[in-house]
């Protein structure tokens, strides 16, 4: 059975992150995120789990690196200056395949910027935004509902993979008050350490001891290492890509954008529709791995010609992987707001309009 609750971005997922069986949450206090460790300092008493508000955001997430390893899971969230400082740690979880889900309530920068929406963190995310040779699975809600069923589906996601999962998302729709429809079922139980395979739960029954590093200093082994972590990162590539589509069928111009502005995007596209202009809007829901194919079959069906407009909140970067995925098959120009401005379906229509032209 199902209720429909009016709830905040943020405490969606935080209820969620309970709801999928978390049991440990570390984090440090920055707006725009903060009624999710604000939701979790007792709604994990509730349930037995952990809470801890760390000295730094640098103890956060290597606190959720032991949880992770000792079989529990875990969980932290942070707004962009706070995520960078996590990076070396992200690295380290990736590197040791340890899963975890990290939640990054995107804020305006450079710097400390301000706390309005943007999606200035792209590159970071899904580019690795820390050393080595890795990928986070990235997921881009824009709506509550999936910041709610976004954050259940990452803990699963992060165990089937053993690798850290990111919500990349913004100061909007964590602040966004909106009904979802939440589950009345128990939570699950928490992952068992006792029957988990590379957990470290004590040697004991006289099973062979268990090591979770990511230092490899014997000659040949990092580079072996690594060769297996492209092959775990092609099953993934393989069978999570998710995207959605909508009046893409017949469209002459295609918006692609994710997130808030995949949402402000679709009301553009109802304006154009009705003033004679056939637009459609491919969202990204995995920002990594990224739906490529998806984009590319657009431009490959063998009808005219079409022209693609990128929507983002930054100075352009996922329209450098929509440039990539169409392989010069398209005209691609891009609609950019930094630092925190949103721009209304209006503007968008606007640029639709130009584009008709």
């Amino acid at each position: 059975m199902k209720t429909r609750i009016l709830m905040k971005g943020n405490e969606a997922i935080a209820e969620a992150a309970v709801r999928a069986g978390c049991r440990f949450y570390a984090g440090y206090p920055i707006t725009p995120q903060n009624e999710i460790p604000e939701y979790l300092s007792w709604r994990m008493l509730e349930v037995g789990g952990v809470f801890i508000q760390a000295e730094s955001e640098l103890a956060a997430i290597n606190m959720v690196y032991g949880a992770s390893a000792a079989g529990i899971r875990a969980m932290t969230s942070s707004s962009s200056p706070g995520i960078s400082l996590k990076q070396e740690a992200i690295s380290f979880l990736a590197g040791a395949e340890l899963p975890c889900v990290i939640v990054n309530m995107q804020r305006g920068g450079p710097g400390l910027g301000n706390i309005s929406a943007s999606q200035a963190d792209y590159f970071q995310a899904v580019k690795g935004g820390g050393h080595g040779d890795y990928h986070l699975i990235t997921l881009a809600p824009a709506t509550i509902q999936e910041m709610y069923d976004f954050a259940k589906e990452s803990f699963a996601l992060a165990e089937k993979y053993r690798n850290p999962v990111m919500i990349l998302t913004d100061g909007v729709l964590a602040q966004m008050l909106e009904p979802a429809s939440i589950s009345s079922a128990e939570p699950p139980a928490p992952p068992s350490r006792a029957t988990s395979s590379w957990a470290l739960n004590g040697a004991s029954g006289g099973r062979p001891p268990r090591l979770i590093r990511s230092l490899l200093m014997a000659e040949g082994a990092l580079e072996k290492h690594n060769w297996r972590l492209k092959e775990k990162y092609d099953e993934i590539i393989k069978n999570e890509v998710r995207c959605e589509s909508y009046l893409t069928d017949d469209a002459d111009i295609i918006l692609a954008a994710y997130g808030i502005a995949a949402r402000i995007s679709r009301s553009a596209i109802l304006i154009a529709r009705k003033n004679g202009i056939k637009a459609g809007l491919i969202r990204p829901i995995t920002l990594w791995p990224f739906p490529y194919d998806i984009i590319y079959r657009v431009v490959s069906d063998g009808k005219p010609r079409k022209k693609f407009l990128v929507v983002e909140l930054n100075l352009g970067q996922m329209v450098e992987d929509v440039r990539l995925a169409l392989e010069g098959k398209a005209d691609v120009e891009f609609l950019g707001r930094p630092g925190g401005g949103l721009p209304t379906a209006e503007e968008i229509f606007e640029k639709i309009k130009s584009i008709a032209r």
